[in-house]
């Protein structure tokens, strides 16, 4: 919850696209001092309903205090932190850097290097969720980095959402967003697979989905994906390639330390057959289609208004 200095610190904002424009309309909501960038100019003005300060590059979010980073890839990343524009390559320099991009981790080595050399304390903070989660208020965050620089700007990462975790130095939270993506991949696949099998057996989706949602098995995600899944609703929020590559990446990492994951293998073969079906842009909820057609039943949409858990009904 923000305190009466909420809004001593100046903030600098850099990416208003699906996830990046709700997250920094939180914090202007809140009462933060905010400046955004955006690449397309267009995208980022509506924040300045809400008391934004737009700005033309990068480079002009050098002397704030906080500098929050929420752009599209690793190469992204570079190019808003290191590169000539970039926050960390001007004279003035943020005190706290905080990127919420899901990045590689030689990317995030890279423009740490040089944070902190710069003196500038860095926080990778990758988040859970959508544009959608985000106005929500449901937003959490896995935080690593320096412990003084998280205690330091937790007010305005609460202000991001419902829940913020600290797991350590350096980068360790990139890891814990893999974790975290691996585990979205198995459990899409498993409910995809269990509700073509009541389905097939007679049962309604939307009536088991509300069973399995109503039990102890419920969460806010199998919530979350439920409109999808009874109404066929595949507006893409994350695509079967980017699980694919997340699921690479977990299971790199479990290689390198000898920790077996048959199941996220497993996965990751079945999300690749997804992709060489033709799915490769779709949503990855198309995991419930695949599970359907392998079974021999035609899915349709049932038409039926679903609790997505966000207070709002798909």
């Amino acid at each position: 919850m923000a305190g009466d200095n909420f809004g001593a610190r100046t903030i600098g904002w850099v990416g208003a696209g699906r996830m990046g424009f709700p997250m920094a309309q939180r914090l202007l909501k809140a009462g933060a001092r905010v400046s955004v960038w955006n690449r397309t100019r267009s995208k980022a003005e509506p924040l300045a309903d809400y008391g934004a300060t737009i700005v033309e590059n990068p480079a002009q979010l050098a002397d704030r205090d906080i500098v929050f980073t929420m752009v599209a890839a690793s190469d992204d990343f570079r190019d808003v932190t290191i590169g000539a524009h970039g926050v960390l390559s001007q004279k003035a320099k943020p005190k706290i850097l905080i990127d919420c991009t899901t990045v590689s981790e030689d990317a995030s080595a890279d423009v740490r290097a040089v944070a902190t050399r710069s003196g500038v304390a860095m926080l990778a903070a990758p988040v859970s969720g959508n544009g959608k989660v985000v106005k929500a208020g449901k937003l959490s965050l896995v935080v690593s980095g320096p412990r003084s620089a998280y205690d330091a700007t937790l007010p305005y990462l609460q202000a991001l959402g419902t829940g913020v975790t600290y797991v350590g130095e350096g980068d360790v939270a990139r890891l814990m967003k893999i974790c975290h993506n691996v585990f979205l991949g198995v459990i899409t696949q498993s409910l995809a697979e269990i509700t073509v099998l009541a389905e097939k057996r007679g049962v309604p989706r939307h009536a088991f989905l509300e069973f399995m949602n109503k039990s102890v098995m419920g969460s806010t995600f199998t919530r979350y994906k439920s409109p999808a899944f009874v109404n066929l609703d595949f507006t893409v929020t994350f695509t079967p390639k980017l699980l694919r590559k997340d699921l690479d990446l977990g299971l790199a990492a479990a290689r390198a330390i000898d920790v077996p994951m048959p199941v996220a293998a497993a996965t990751r073969e079945i999300v690749q057959t997804l992709i060489g079906n033709g799915y490769a842009e779709t949503d990855f909820a198309e995991l419930l289609t695949l599970a359907a057609t392998a079974a021999g039943i035609e899915l349709k949409p049932e038409n039926v208004a679903v609790d997505d858990g966000l207070g709002s009904k798909g």
